[in-house]
């Protein structure tokens, strides 16, 4: 690995260390649209600053998205969750649960259906709106951190946030402020030490600019602990949803393409609403094949999990009680 060039120094720091010593880092990747460094000093990999102010959410989760979500199956949406919340029972069974970065609520409506006291927040206008009004869930439309910290929770929960995040240790630090002291925090996150990460480097799907930080093992508990957090336990997973919406569809696009093209390349032409709608494709048959593809999925997701083969970790940590 070189090192990283002097325009990526830009504000560079690294959210687990905090080294900010710009020789100090290695360039890992270079993308199309971004490049990937890894600080030295503890591993920990991640976009520059300097890309981030790229990124653009715009179209992320629009109206057509929200049409999309909406023309979907919500009952199969919460059997893909309730193997999330297998994992948190084994630690928390019941209790109050704060989401945070509810997306489209399917979570939430799985903690209510087993009896959490469930909360959460959106920032995205449109997810928030259905949440609201569609599955009449108590979700805030409110920045994290003008959240009120004198309410604490047994649970919090992010599942696809910690990625997004600029400054990852500030986050986590209010995080703390809002977890029970003997609470639990569950995160789910993309794995830069995973089997599929180190398989395909710089052309892992899960690599882009609109992730920005990529955690391992050591990394996520290294940064945890620096907020008072004590990480109990660390599941691979492998989200089947995901693998149908992020690399059966734009393999189906590659092969119907006059241009050639790889599966990122075709990835790229594909926005959400059309992935959302694929996957409704899967939701809209009989019951009986829809309790037959939860029966499967969950065989497949809870192999893959043993075998600790998959592209995501999701991790349990206690908040330490001093």
């Amino acid at each position: 690995m070189k090192s990283i060039p002097s325009f990526m120094a830009e504000d560079i720091r690294c959210c687990v260390c905090s080294n900010s010593n710009s020789e100090k880092f290695n360039l890992l990747y270079e993308k199309s649209n971004c490049a990937i460094v890894k600080c030295v000093e503890c591993d920990f990999t991640f976009i520059p600053p300097y890309y981030r102010k790229q990124i653009k959410y715009e179209n992320y989760k629009n109206a057509d998205v929200t049409a999309a979500v909406r023309s979907g199956n919500n009952w199969i949406k919460i059997q893909r969750h309730k193997l999330r919340f297998k994992f948190i029972q084994k630690f928390v069974k019941s209790g109050s649960l704060f989401d945070l970065g509810a997306g489209w609520g399917h979570f939430m409506l799985a903690g209510k259906e087993l009896g959490y006291e469930v909360y959460g927040i959106e920032i995205a206008e449109q997810p928030y709106q259905y949440c609201v009004n569609d599955l009449k869930l108590p979700v805030d439309h409110i920045d994290f951190f003008k959240m009120n910290e004198e309410k604490k929770f047994d649970v919090v929960t992010m599942w696809d946030v910690l990625e997004h995040i600029d400054h990852a240790d500030v986050f986590l630090d209010k995080c703390a402020k809002v977890t029970k002291p003997g609470g639990f925090l569950f995160l789910q996150v993309p794995q830069i030490d995973s089997y599929f990460a180190k398989k395909y480097k710089s052309e892992w799907k899960m690599m882009g600019l609109d992730h920005v930080n990529y955690f391992g093992k050591s990394t996520i508990k290294k940064i945890l602990a620096n907020h008072g957090f004590e990480v109990v336990e660390i599941k691979s997973s492998f989200e089947i949803k995901l693998f149908i919406m992020y690399t059966i569809l734009p393999l189906i696009k590659k092969l119907k393409s006059k241009e050639k093209q790889t599966i990122n390349e075709a990835s790229t032409t594909i926005n959400a609403a059309e992935r959302q709608n694929y996957f409704n494709k899967f939701t809209k048959r009989p019951m009986w094949q829809l309790k037959l593809f939860v029966f499967f999925h969950n065989f497949i997701y809870n192999t893959l999990s043993f075998f600790n083969i998959g592209e995501e970790m999701m991790v349990a940590a206690v908040r330490k009680k001093n």
